[in-house]
């Protein structure tokens, strides 16, 4: 599969400093110790929602987060791989993990068939198509039992209000939805303190633009 997809949408403003992924923020936090969230997936078709159980852990530095959060989506199949060898194969740098499209080949090899694949939104804002096609993606993908895992890169607010910034780039998993996936839930490995939280699919959908998930 071709790596090389999104390389150019990866380098725009917002992403010149760690083309990537890596934390353009403190690194404090990454070296925190991880915990760990065995909650069972839960399904209530009546409420058309759905969360996956994780075994969360913290990335161990500012730019691990493209193996960090391919662990963590991994992790809710049972899987525990080890990130070092996740980020040898990514080719992940101290820039980060360049673009979805070296994490996509991983997702696949680890669960042993080619159920995900690399979607774009090259825009610097998602449309109604492109949010409607991510929550669509999620949707299915959580109810097969498996999480997706996003390149943001800017600022978003989760529906409690916080604000998460990732100027430089990030890497999150997206490990469950509600209200037919107008909500999801994500798994950050960026800061234990804020593991996981609830964003819109709206909002989502903003945040990738320019990059890429693997669904």
């Amino acid at each position: 599969m071709r790596t090389d997809l999104f390389r150019k949408a990866a380098l725009t403003a917002a992403g010149l400093a760690f083309t990537g992924g890596a934390i353009a923020g403190p690194v404090t936090a990454a070296h925190a110790a991880p915990t760990t969230d065995t909650k069972p997936a839960t399904q209530n078709h009546k409420n058309s929602e759905r969360e996956l159980g994780v075994r969360y852990e913290a990335q161990p530095n500012f730019y691990y987060c493209g193996p960090a959060a391919t662990r963590n989506a991994l992790s809710v199949q049972g899987k525990d791989i080890n990130v070092d060898a996740m980020a040898k194969e990514m080719g992940t740098t101290e820039a980060g993990t360049n673009s979805i499209n070296d994490i996509t080949p991983v997702l696949n090899k680890e669960t042993g068939k080619n159920a995900y694949h690399s979607v774009e939104i090259a825009t610097p804002k998602a449309d109604d198509k492109q949010t409607d096609t991510l929550r669509t993606d999620v949707v299915k993908a959580v109810d097969d039992g498996r999480a997706v895992v996003a390149n943001i890169a800017g600022t978003a607010t989760d529906t409690d209000g916080g604000t998460h910034s990732f100027e430089g780039g990030h890497y999150i998993s997206v490990v469950g939805y509600r209200d037919n996936g107008q909500t999801v839930k994500i798994a950050d490995s960026a800061d234990p303190a804020q593991a996981s939280y609830w964003i819109t699919t709206e909002a989502l959908a903003d945040w990738i633009a320019t990059r890429g998930y693997a669904a």
